[in-house]
């Protein structure tokens, strides 16, 4: 049966409120890009060489074990570069790169890791990107602390009235219709670090990586029938 009266009766006034929260949380997780190039002037050399790499960084990745939650092969390029011969073209040299992302929940692994990265011949390192997971604890208690900011906020308002609240009719959440972005993405900024000429005397020491803080927020809408009034 379709409401007629969605603002209540005198007997049953609605009472309609939001609940917002705020969380302030360490990150739980902490993406990484890795781009892996290589040139020569020989096709097969070229390709033969970039395999070599992207194994070796794979390889050196997934020797951190348990830490790394994710790693995932992203765009592989293999480019001609053309340049004029006579009156024609010919190739002149062949680039070739690997993208790969690789997410970790240790961040003094992580240090180490984009640091030993780095150090890699023609190896480019973007990031970290910190996020939370999408079923971290930190967005169920955020959704909590909304729903009892709205029912406070309801208590006092009726109160304000000399009146007590009756039911709870609708409790929506605004997000339902317009998801936001999804966790994790990388935001703008970040840092960048791209490998030196090879022949390093020695490994660079580890980074000292100071993990962000990630804001957490949720807001619902709450209707609550209260009782009469004292006017």
């Amino acid at each position: 049966m379709t409401d007629t009266q969605p603002y209540g009766t005198p007997e049953q006034p609605r009472l309609a409120v939001h609940g917002e929260a705020h969380l302030e949380v360490d990150p739980e997780i902490a993406g990484i890009t890795i781009t892996i190039a290589t040139r020569g002037t020989d096709r097969r050399a070229t390709l033969d060489d970039l395999t070599r790499r992207n194994t070796h960084v794979i390889d050196l990745v997934k020797s951190y074990g348990d830490t790394i939650e994710k790693l995932e092969t992203g765009a592989f390029t293999l480019t001609p570069e053309l340049t004029r011969h006579g009156r024609g073209e010919r190739v002149r040299t062949y680039h070739g790169t690997v993208h790969i992302t690789a997410e970790l929940n240790d961040f003094t692994t992580l240090g180490e890791l984009t640091t030993r990265l780095a150090d890699l011949e023609l190896t480019r390192v973007d990031g970290p990107w910190w996020s939370l997971r999408h079923d971290s604890p930190a967005h169920s208690e955020v959704r909590r602390r909304a729903v009892q900011q709205a029912v406070v906020r309801a208590r006092e308002y009726a109160d304000a009235l000399g009146a007590t609240l009756a039911a709870l009719v609708e409790l929506s959440d605004p997000g339902a219709d317009h998801p936001a972005p999804g966790y994790g993405r990388p935001a703008a900024g970040g840092m960048a670090f791209r490998a030196a000429t090879p022949g390093a005397p020695e490994p660079a020491p580890a980074l000292d990586l100071e993990p962000q803080r990630q804001s957490v927020h949720a807001r619902v809408n709450a209707r609550f029938i209260m009782t009469p009034p004292k006017l």
